[in-house]
């Protein structure tokens, strides 16, 4: 074989007389010497494809690297041209050994045995397969020999060993002799992983100068990535040729990069080969896959072994694939709660198997396990929380313990839509705003219009002392619509149209006075009529102070560190609430209708008078009745029975047990038998004798609770947490801690995972709708989860690159 293969000549100029077929052989510098370990690596760094418009699309990944050896493709099954890149990636992410799962026990002759997690230390080989519940061998998985074999030794690499009873011996015949398959398979594994003894890594590891030069250009790749990342921008560019004036946000920041660093411009562009210059699109997403597998490496990392609850929802991307967003919620090290997000898969059937298939090949793929889940958070729909075939339903039966709530914030939600169309009153009045923020915001004349009223109304009130200015105040906005599903948006519309109510009514005038469509000056007239009835302002002022309560408890369900049982308590709050304004706050609400009728020159009629309502009604009835019963008492107590419908979660005895470790007054809630029936509940997680021993634990720490100074402060058992870790009692009071754990990983809405759908729309936007999922995946975890990603330096990304594939030269060492 002619070494021709593994160099590659850097550029060179020619002149007009030269050509390629009558110039000489010359002698080749070391400076011009790139060693490739294979021809495909060559053209996957090349950056002579930026022309060609099919490097634009993102391929779709040929090969998933799944964890669970049990649901591994065999690697000989691979093509061979990628069979190098998959072994590749399984040595880099190493054998499956799980510590935190379950082992099931199974009966051999008299006794229960199951596999064992501290076979590891001795067997660095040894991988466990959760869906299989076997053992296989991570070195003859990737390097057995398919001719010669010994008999048997298919047990190790495709059906698995589970003869539990007659393991350690296993093992050792598995191992063999020097010369056994296994260890001819344990030769080449390391030989594999460390490549250095090749001839092209014993010519490129000779070259210094190139190494460092290598170090100097990806360091700079990987800065502009981590950039374009963090802030959800675009990579590629339209035109990526040099003559082109814009070739993009990933080469025009490196252009910039390396304008103002003297060292990184001596070794990009015209001064790197030009097969090297780590800029090509492959090389982009490698270094985009090798920053997201860390980032997920930290995370999985932090969840350990610890109990965790799986939050779960669909939406469509602007490519309208059905993307599922997965988050973890989970208490830390430090004794916070956290939740992360960790990636998107599309699904093509949103039925509950087809979800739960996703989510075990999710889990399988990063190491979770489904027996360490202690909570499901999803929403309402049917698919998710069916009693018979739902999402939740499917995970209980293999996890028992695996609670279900439903999200807090979407049935809050639920209730602000069923209040608004059960009553007729009310829901007449939200569909008359519909038709007003429509009207007013229909095209962009009346856009313009309402702008400049709202401008003239500004100044008149800043004039009259009735605004106060200052930094961000007084900004310009806009009449927003009301939507079932958007959170609080009921709430927004009205407090807009109150506040904006002058410039609504002059655009609607100017609309009946100057509209040459007889249509819309009808409508206009119309809805002018309706703004003016005290009718109107009274459901506005009312519905104002009714979703103002719920708001409240909206934006507190949607705050990450929120727990089930500030939750419940909150929903509890607000219940009272609304008792009280039906028992004690019509006059303050008459009072402020009253004072914006005046204001707005709007009459206000006369409560002892009859109410002139439709000719059906037999007993006319007098204003009083109509807006104290038919509209201000009917609608308090529809919001207070949809709340006690809705929140059913709160009289479950779970929360119930879960109630008495709320630290306020001094614990007054704690009761030992209750917590004591809380361990019983969670009998998987304690053992007949901790459940014994929990209940002299509980004694004491209740005494320690209630009269050590630094606990007397405390509302919350959040706050519980992270003192018991900072003070490191949580080791002392074990048992204890794992009971609040317990609690604060039950789910209480949501909230992030809309967040993430939020961020899948600034990461894919219409002119990215082409990413793949892998790279949607691969930004959106870099994004969410910033904090994470920020605290990843780059030399450890930079040693994910290079070993995720067979690359052309060694990183050298980082130099002290």
């Amino acid at each position: 074989m002619s070494l021709d293969k593994f160099v590659i000549r850097s550029k060179r100029s020619l002149t007009p007389g030269d050509s390629s077929s009558n110039v000489p052989n010359q002698s080749i510098s070391s400076n011009a010497i790139v060693v490739a370990s294979n021809v495909r690596t060559v053209r996957d760094e090349s950056n002579d494809i930026r022309g060609d418009k099919r490097a634009r699309t993102d391929s779709t990944c040929e090969w998933d690297i799944i964890s669970d050896p049990g649901l591994r493709k065999p690697i000989n099954e691979y093509e061979p041209r990628v069979r190098d890149d998959v072994m590749r990636a399984y040595v880099v992410k190493g054998a499956c050994q799980p510590l935190s799962h379950k082992f099931p026990k199974t009966l051999f002759g008299k006794k229960m045995r199951s596999f064992r997690a501290e076979w590891y230390k001795n067997w660095e080989w040894l991988e466990y397969s959760v869906s299989k519940d076997a053992a296989f061998c991570f070195w003859c998985y990737l390097f057995h020999e398919v001719e010669g074999r010994r008999f048997g030794d298919d047990v190790f690499v495709r059906t698995g060993f589970r003869n539990w009873k007659k393991s350690l011996a296993s093992f050792r015949d598995h191992v063999g002799i020097v010369k056994s398959a296994h260890n001819n398979a344990r030769i080449k594994f390391f030989a594999f992983r460390n490549q250095k003894q090749s001839l092209p890594r014993c010519v490129a590891s000779g070259i210094q100068t190139l190494g460092a030069a290598y170090r100097t250009r990806l360091n700079a790749s990987v800065d502009c990535a981590r950039f374009l990342i963090a802030q959800g921008l675009a990579f590629r560019g339209h035109d990526e040729r040099e003559t082109s004036l814009n070739k993009g946000n990933f080469l025009e920041l490196l252009d910039w990069y390396s304008a103002r660093n003297v060292e990184v411009s001596k070794v990009v562009k015209d001064n790197a080969p030009s097969n090297h210059q780590l800029t090509c699109p492959k090389i982009q997403k490698d270094i985009i896959s090798s920053c997201a597998s860390e980032t997920l490496k930290v995370i999985i990392s932090d969840i350990g072994d610890k109990f965790f609850s799986l939050l779960i929802d669909e939406a469509r991307d602007n490519s309208v694939k059905e993307q599922m967003a997965i988050v973890v919620r989970y208490v830390n090290d430090n004794g916070v709660v956290i939740e992360r997000f960790l990636g998107v898969k599309h699904v093509v059937d949103t039925t509950a198997l087809s979800l739960k298939s996703d989510i075990d090949e999710f889990f399988a793929k990063h190491g979770l396990s489904l027996s360490k889940i202690r909570g499901q958070g999803y929403d309402g729909a049917s698919n998710m929380r069916g009693e018979l075939s739902g999402l939740k339903t499917l995970i209980l039966n293999e996890n028992p313990h695996a609670r279900y709530i439903h999200c807090f914030a979407h049935q809050l939600q639920l209730v602000v839509v069923a209040v608004a169309q059960s009553n007729k009153f009310v829901s007449d009045f939200f569909e008359y705003l519909s038709m007003i923020t429509n009207m007013v915001g229909s095209s962009c004349k009346r856009k313009d219009e309402f702008r400049q009223k709202q401008h003239e109304a500004m100044v008149e009130m800043l004039e009259k002392g009735e605004l106060t200015t200052g930094r961000g105040l007084n900004q310009e906005s806009s009449l927003a619509r009301p939507g079932a599903t958007r959170w609080g948006s009921h709430h927004t519309t009205i407090i807009r149209i109150l506040s904006m109510w002058s410039p609504t009514i002059q655009v609607l005038d100017n609309i009946f006075d100057d509209g040459t469509d007889l249509k819309s000056r009808g409508s206009a007239s119309s809805l002018v009529d309706k703004m003016e009835s005290y009718q109107f302002v009274f459901i506005a002022q009312l519905m104002k102070k009714i979703l103002g309560l719920t708001n409240i408890l909206s934006h507190f369900l949607q705050q990450k560190d929120q727990n089930i049982l500030e939750a419940v308590s909150l929903v509890k709050s607000t219940k009272a609430k609304f008792q009280d304004l039906r028992e004690s706050g019509w006059d303050g609400l008459l009072e402020d209708v009253s004072s914006f009728c005046v204001k707005n020159k709007i009459d206000i009629l006369n409560m002892e008078e009859t109410n002139h309502r439709s000719r059906r009604v037999r007993h006319p009835v007098t204003n009083y009745h109509h807006f104290r019963v038919d509209i201000f008492c009917q609608v308090i107590d529809q919001i207070s029975l949809e709340m006690e419908n809705r929140f059913s979660e709160s009289n479950t005895e779970l929360l119930s047990c879960l109630a008495c470790l709320d630290p306020r007054d001094k614990f007054s809630n704690f009761c030992e038998s209750k917590l004591l029936n809380l361990a019983e509940l969670y009998s998987c997680d304690f053992s007949s004798v901790d459940r014994m021993e929990v209940k002299e634990q509980l004694q004491v720490w209740i005494y320690e609770m209630r009269t050590n100074e630094l606990f007397s402060d405390i509302q919350t058992i959040g706050e519980v947490c992270k003192k018991m870790v900072e003070l490191k009692v949580h080791n002392s009071f074990h048992l204890i801690y794992r009971l609040i754990e317990l609690t604060l990983v039950l789910p209480v809405a949501t909230a992030t995972v809309e967040r993430a759908f939020s961020a899948m729309n600034i990461i894919k936007t219409d002119l990215r709708n082409k990413m793949g999922d892998d790279y949607l995946t691969d930004c959106l975890v870099c994004y969410i989860d910033s904090d994470v990603f920020r605290s990843i330096d780059n030399e450890t990304i930079m040693q994910h690159f290079q070993n995720m594939k067979t690359r052309r030269l060694d990183l050298p060492k980082l130099q002290s």
